[in-house]
C-alpha cells in the first residue's frame, strides 16, 4: 500500500535539492494513471505537478521514461511534459512531471506536422542507449545495423517467448516461429532511416494544451522505422484524417507501408496478450496468419 505522506516527503527531499522554494507539497487529487501506473496532481512551490507512481515497478522504468522525454524535448519539434525528478520511496517508484492542463481535441494537422518533424531526427543505427519498457514489459534496445534483425530479435521474439512462458496456444507459437523465420522475406530489403520514435503512440498518449499545442507523453522511445509509430496510430483509432494528411504532406510514407503495418502492430498486440491475457489471442493468431500468407 502506498503511504501518501511518506511519498510526498520523499519527493520534497529530492525537489528541495533542486530548488530552495520547494519545502512542502500537497496531494491535490488522484488522477487516471492508465492500466500500468497510478497518478496524482500535487501542488507546491506555487505550482502544480503531475506525479506517476508504481509499487514494485520494474527496475529503471521511470528513469527510462524520463530519458525519453528529455530526448524528445531536446529536439524542440513537439511538446512533451518536462520530467522534473525521479525517485524511490520504499517499494514505490515515482516520476514527477510538469503539470499540463490538457484536452483531447485540438489541431490534428499540427500534431501530424510535428510528429513528422520528430521523425526527421535520425541516428546511424537502430536501437537506444538503454533498454526500456512498453507498458511494464521490458523492451530490448541493443543497437543493430539491420532493421529486419532488430524487429525480429528485439521486438517480436521476446514477446513470443513471453507468450510461450505464459502457456499460450501451440498454434500461436508454431506460427510465430514461422513468422520469425520469414522476417527477411516480409521486410523485402526494407532498411529505413532510424528515426526518433515515440514508441507507444496510441490515442491515449496524445493530447493538446488549451491553447492548441500538441503534446505527446508516456513514450517508449528508440530509433527505428517511423512507420511503427504511424502503424500504432491506426491500431486502435483516435487520430483524425487531418493528422495523416499533414504528416504525409511533410514526410510522405512509402507506397509499401501497408505491407508492414500488421507486422509492426503485431508487436503491440502480443504485448497486450502478455499484459492483459487471452482476449487478444485470436487477433494475434489472425495477424500472423495474414502475414504468413504474404510469403507463401
Amino acid at each position: 500500500m502506498v503511504h501518501k505522506q511518506s511519498l510526498l516527503e520523499s519527493i520534497t527531499t529530492v525537489l528541495s535539492g533542486k530548488s530552495a522554494s520547494i519545502t512542502r507539497l500537497q496531494w491535490v487529487r488522484n488522477l487516471s494513471g492508465g492500466d500500468i501506473n497510478q497518478a496524482a496532481q500535487l501542488h507546491g512551490g506555487g505550482r502544480n505537478w503531475f506525479l506517476k507512481y508504481h509499487e514494485h515497478a520494474p527496475t529503471g522504468m521511470f528513469e527510462a521514461e524520463a530519458q525519453a522525454l528529455t530526448e524528445i524535448s531536446s529536439q524542440e519539434q513537439i511538446r512533451v511534459p518536462a520530467p522534473i525528478a525521479v525517485g524511490q520511496d520504499g517499494n514505490t517508484s515515482w516520476l514527477l512531471l510538469e503539470y499540463l492542463e490538457l484536452t483531447s481535441r485540438g489541431p490534428a494537422s499540427q500534431l501530424g506536422e510535428q510528429l513528422a518533424a520528430l521523425h526527421s531526427i535520425s541516428f546511424d543505427r537502430y536501437g537506444w542507449s538503454r533498454d526500456n519498457y512498453i507498458g511494464s514489459t521490458p523492451q530490448l534496445n541493443t543497437v543493430s545495423e539491420s532493421w529486419a534483425e532488430y524487429w525480429r530479435d528485439r521486438r517480436l521474439k521476446p514477446q513470443l517467448d513471453m507468450a510461450q512462458a505464459a502457456g499460450f496456444s501451440s498454434r500461436l507459437l508454431v506460427q510465430g516461429k514461422r513468422l520469425l523465420e520469414s522476417m527477411d522475406a516480409l521486410m523485402k530489403g526494407h532498411q529505413p532511416k532510424a528515426s526518433l520514435l515515440h514508441g507507444d503512440l496510441w490515442a491515449g498518449n496524445k493530447a493538446y494544451t488549451h491553447d492548441g499545442q500538441p503534446v505527446i507523453f508516456d513514450p517508449a522511445s528508440y530509433y527505428g522505422d517511423r512507420e511503427t509509430d504511424i502503424a500504432m496510430t491506426e491500431l486502435f483509432g483516435g487520430f483524425e484524417q487531418d493528422f495523416y494528411s499533414a504528416y504525409r504532406a511533410h514526410y510522405p510514407l512509402p507506397d509499401s507501408y501497408p505491407l508492414r503495418r500488421d507486422l509492426y502492430n503485431l508487436y503491440h498486440m502480443l504485448n497486450h496478450l502478455n499484459l492483459f491475457g487471452p482476449g487478444y489471442l485470436s487477433r494475434c493468431e489472425n495477424i500472423i496468419d495474414g502475414l504468413l500468407a504474404q510469403v507463401r
